[in-house]
């Protein structure tokens, strides 16, 4: 009898438990691109990837359009400024594999930072706006391919993924408050660009970018005509810097920040307490902001300066700070928006 029981309980156990009778029956998942390359070899590949699709890219642009950008652009006559152009890029890149940015993250980070440059060159130097766009989308995928291909995208930008890990305030990701947010720093853009247009740029560009055919652009700047461009900048923003700051939980590092007593702190203490003693959410933003509005300035800077004809580096900095402070003021306005 306990034999017939024990064998009817091996039976109930073999029918909860599925075994394979082959191991040619185990199906494995398929490895990806990004589960076949050594980890170590995953940012060299990046890198290469990013420069091969820029240069072939370009180099289509250039055949179809019969090189109307390179008559724009200037040969750089020096191994030093082909080294800084090319070493800034690897930076950009570096910014974005070890600052653990995904494919989203860096596309949109790139329309933010080159965007300036291609809104240059068809507004006042009157290359074809498409000519433009299609020299920014192969930068923007130049280095978003690689990334898409090496890295997978973030919780925060798949759904399923932020909902299966329980994701903190995503209900703030969805469309409607996503889009206030991007309208919002639309209209940061937009009139921080239109006023600049008005009051700083025109001299700006007579001084100092001796190249410009025409100004009219300035001079009849208006919302309704930028509204398409700041708009672009304004979706970006918003993905770039408010849906990682708006879904960042609270953590135990910010309990220490209720502890501090400015009383029995040390000077240095105190320092730090005034500069970064803030919470791990608003950090999130602070840096995404300061990436933003420092990449745009130094990459905006080295694309007049230095692959431009006759412009000046100090009117290529009050152009690139134009653009940079309007990344900072919405990144001010989204931490707003998204605060506690």
């Amino acid at each position: 009898m306990t034999s017939r029981r024990s064998a009817v309980a091996g039976d109930d156990d073999t029918a909860l438990t599925t075994i394979p009778s082959s191991p040619k029956e185990v199906q494995q998942p398929p490895r990806t691109f990004r589960d076949a390359v050594p980890r170590q070899a995953q940012f060299p590949i990046a890198v290469a990837t990013s420069f091969a699709m820029a240069s072939l890219g370009y180099s289509l642009l250039g055949e179809l359009t019969n090189g109307e950008l390179a008559a724009l652009s200037r040969s750089q006559d020096t191994w030093a400024e082909v080294s800084l152009l090319a070493g800034w890029r690897v930076i950009e890149l570096t910014l974005g594999w070890y600052g653990k940015l995904d494919s989203l993250d860096v596309a949109m980070l790139n329309l933010l930072t080159h965007g300036p440059h291609y809104y240059l060159l068809s507004t006042f130097y009157e290359l074809n706006w498409t000519i433009s766009a299609s020299a920014l989308a192969i930068d923007v995928l130049s280095i978003a391919v690689p990334f898409f291909l090496l890295r997978p995208l973030s919780t925060i930008h798949t759904p399923s993924a932020a909902a299966a890990a329980g994701l903190p305030n995503r209900e703030l990701l969805d469309l409607p408050l996503q889009t206030y947010t991007a309208a919002l720093s639309t209209g940061i853009y937009t009139v921080v660009l239109v006023l600049s247009l008005r009051f700083i740029l025109p001299r700006i560009l007579v001084v100092n970018y001796s190249g410009v055919p025409t100004l009219e652009p300035a001079y009849n700047a208006s919302y309704a005509a930028i509204l398409p461009v700041t708009t672009l900048f304004g979706i970006a923003a918003s993905t770039f810097i408010f849906a990682p700051f708006a879904t960042t939980a609270r953590a135990k590092e910010d309990d220490k920040l209720n502890e501090f007593d400015p009383v029995a702190a040390s000077l240095g203490e105190t320092v730090w307490w005034n500069v970064w003693g803030y919470t791990v959410k608003t950090k999130v933003v602070i840096r995404r902001t300061i990436v933003v509005a420092l990449v745009t300035a130094v990459n905006t800077f080295l694309a007049s300066s230095k692959t431009l004809y006759r412009v000046d580096a100090s009117g290529a900095a009050v152009y690139a700070g134009v653009w940079a402070f309007a990344a900072i003021c919405s990144g001010i306005g989204l931490g707003f928006v998204g605060g506690d």
